[in-house]
């Protein structure tokens, strides 16, 4: 291998520098909307119930204050809601094989090195399990083994250089499923939360919604429960009184 060759490979950095490289590139190809912590299509599925509940309950507060006939506005509604969960499947569909695509391209990328590459990669792979703590001849027979068969070498250089967690990629339409599913069963409790009370009706099931679903991201990514909870609450009680006040204002004025 040419000192050119090895140049290239490196772009002028350290074996350090090029790692710390490949991890930042790993971040951004693994990264998540929603969080990489917990299993994508619950995430998607919890985050959708969340801005489901949200975004109903501020399109019927604007419906109630300007469209104040109940049969007609649960009819708009319940079409609105048709489009959201189709939107929310897709879209969660779309944004899963973006990801998986950015992953292919690093995967691609990788093989590629490894094929043209190799004492560079040594280079990597030892530094690497030197800073795991591995020294001498057990160093050299660890690369040694690993080495030796590219596929094992590919997907230890995917997730030892550049962090990736291969196995937490899901099947887009998994995640996909997960977001319109939330979306249909959080559509139907605020829609009969209306039916049933009203705008009070709406605010109680968006706010146990939010309740449940912070509950969930908190537990599965292993946070504080009742913070979560809090924060989830506070923000969603706050955008929406905010809106109702400004709705209040905005009718009692005849604007």
């Amino acid at each position: 291998m040419s000192l050119e060759s090895k140049r290239d490979h490196f772009e002028g950095k350290s074996v350090a520098d090029h790692l710390r490289e490949a991890r930042a590139k790993g971040r951004i190809a693994s990264g998540e909307v929603h969080g990489a912590q917990m299993p994508a299509h619950l995430s998607f599925a919890a985050n959708a119930a969340k801005e489901t509940a949200f975004l109903l309950a501020l399109l019927l507060s604007l419906l109630q204050a300007f469209w104040p006939q109940d049969e007609r506005i649960f009819i708009f509604t319940s079409f609105l809601c048709l489009g959201w969960m189709l939107w929310k499947g897709g879209r969660s569909a779309h944004l899963g094989w973006a990801r998986l695509e950015r992953l292919h391209r690093l995967m691609e990328q990788e093989r590629s090195e490894i094929a043209h590459n190799r004492k560079e990669e040594r280079e990597e792979l030892t530094a690497l399990y030197r800073a795991k703590g591995f020294q001498g001849k057990l160093l050299e027979q660890v690369i040694d083994t690993l080495m030796a068969d590219d596929n094992r070498l590919l997907h230890v250089m995917l997730e030892e250089e550049m962090g990736l967690a291969l196995e937490s990629y899901e099947h887009p339409l998994k995640q996909a499923i997960g977001a319109m599913s939330s979306a249909i069963v959080c559509s139907a409790l605020i829609l009969l939360g209306y039916s049933a009370a009203g705008m009070m009706g709406v605010y109680l099931t968006a706010g146990a919604v939010f309740v449940v679903a912070g509950y969930l991201i908190a537990k599965k990514e292993r946070n504080e429960p009742l913070s979560a909870i809090v924060w989830s609450c506070a923000i969603g009680a706050f955008c929406l009184g905010a809106t109702h006040l400004l709705l209040r204002y905005i009718v009692s004025w005849g604007l």
